[in-house]
């Protein structure tokens, strides 16, 4: 009788799980996935772009300062802020007044937009290349850490958003207490760290 009991609390237990996985708390996880994945160009990445069974259009292109590419037929282009796949539908669109049904592809090779800043009392200040998603805390520690002198109450993060600076505060000795976790933020391209 006690085994059967078991046997129906595991059931009741795994189909409880099974439940709240498709609940809308994790459907959230699910959407900021999706975001992460949805890489947007940014100036200096390098881009393939090819055209199938055509040499002449198949060509690697730099993302300028201005944001625009250029490429046979159709000239420039904007391409900072967009997706990848935003990109090649406005290409094939442009590129199909002169071949019907063309077969693209737009790949980005290398990225180099993909930089956040860190300045001030760290141990090796500099520019760093966003290779994943990387928080405050991994930011300051590719930095070499805080040095000696670092008011590590009083640092900074400053963001460009919708043509304003943001700035996100980041007390140091809490985050690294376990206290107040929520200022360890994601960073993006462009955020600058500051540490007084």
């Amino acid at each position: 009788m006690k085994l059967l009991r078991n046997y129906f609390v595991s059931i009741v237990v795994v189909l409880s799980f099974i439940v709240a996985l498709k609940s809308p708390a994790f459907a959230g996880s699910e959407s900021v996935n999706a975001v992460i994945e949805d890489y947007r160009i940014g100036t200096g990445d390098i881009l393939d772009i090819s055209v199938w069974k055509d040499p002449a259009l198949t060509k690697q292109v730099i993302v300028l300062p201005d944001g625009k590419i250029h490429f046979p037929l159709v000239g420039e282009l904007i391409a900072e802020g967009r997706s990848v796949a935003q990109l090649k539908d406005e290409l094939e669109s442009k590129i199909r007044v002169y071949m019907p049904d063309p077969v693209l592809s737009v790949s980005v090779t290398h990225v180099n937009s993909m930089l956040l800043y860190v300045i001030g009392k760290v141990n090796k200040p500099g520019h760093f290349i966003l290779n994943s998603r990387i928080n405050v805390l991994q930011a300051l520690s590719m930095a070499g850490g805080l040095n000696p002198f670092a008011e590590e109450k009083k640092i900074r993060i400053y963001r460009q958003q919708n043509g304003k600076t943001i700035q996100f505060p980041f007390n140091y000795k809490d985050v690294a207490d376990g206290a107040n976790l929520s200022q360890n933020i994601l960073l993006q391209r462009g955020d600058v760290i500051v540490v007084p």
